[in-house]
């Protein structure tokens, strides 16, 4: 049975078709990268899945039942968190603030006091489990002073905290270095070991194959491929993507001609 099923999802908004009957399925575990050119409609999809846009019309179903009721707080409820490409971080802040801002833990008398040093506490043991594990810095340490790709870690954190069962990495890698974007990759591949799932929303197709266990490839708002990794090499999913590409062009530049009288 499948983790989270879409069946004949679309999204309009006025006149603009973003999702034209999108059909996906996530297992548990696995890392499904979601591949396409941009404005496919990955992000429309992603903001689908987390809550944050209802469909137009189409059926979610989560752990085999149908939800009638599809928002932000149905979404986290179930296990589904979000990593935006921006990570949403307060790098003024610790790590330990982060991790929790917006949720953070009280003391055992709830009387609406933060339990920093449980947080600190939670923070540092989460930091050892996703690997985060560098001398420089403790719960403690500001954003500002961590990489890139350390800030991911961070992002990715707080998501497994909260009990994530399924995480939404919309473009973790961009902008960072070979090393950068190998830390991500190790915190993925932790994500999955832990039994969770992921979709990983990615441009590089290289990077997301040597990720992925599954690839589903959107065009101007449809499933045109979805496909095993075990079932196909990088080289032919580029080329596969170079197709799509080339037809999308095609397409778009061929015009009717209306058959009348000649004015000339």
């Amino acid at each position: 049975m499948a983790l989270l099923e879409l069946k004949n999802i679309k999204k309009f908004f006025g006149k603009v078709h973003a999702l034209d009957g999108v059909n996906l399925e996530v297992k548990q575990p696995e890392v499904l990268a979601l591949l396409g050119d941009n404005g496919a409609g990955k992000s429309t999809l992603a903001k689908i899945i987390s809550g944050v846009y209802a469909p137009s019309s189409g059926e979610i179903y989560f752990d085999g039942k149908l939800m009638t009721k599809w928002d932000v707080q149905s979404a986290r409820s179930k296990g589904i968190e979000t990593v935006y490409q921006d990570r949403a971080l307060a790098e003024q802040q610790s790590i330990a603030s982060n991790i929790f801002m917006g949720r953070e833990l009280s003391g055992s008398m709830s009387m609406g006091f933060i339990n920093l040093k449980k947080q600190y506490e939670e923070a540092g043991n989460l930091m050892r489990e996703i690997g985060l594990t560098s001398q420089a810095f403790t719960a403690k340490t500001p954003l500002l002073t961590l990489s890139g790709g350390e800030l991911q870690g961070v992002a990715i954190a707080r998501a497994l905290y909260f009990k994530a069962r399924l995480v939404i990495l919309d473009e973790p890698v961009t902008a960072l270095s070979l090393s950068e974007c190998e830390k991500v990759y190790n915190f993925i591949d932790k994500v999955k070991k832990g039994g969770l799932s992921c979709i990983l929303i990615c441009h590089n197709i290289y990077q997301a194959f040597n990720t992925a266990d599954r690839f589903v490839v959107l065009d101007r708002g449809r499933n045109v491929l979805n496909i095993e990794k075990k079932d196909i090499s990088a080289q032919q999913l580029i080329d596969s993507m170079q197709e799509i590409a080339h037809s999308a062009h095609t397409q778009e530049m061929t015009v009717p001609v209306k058959k009348g009288k000649s004015n000339i």
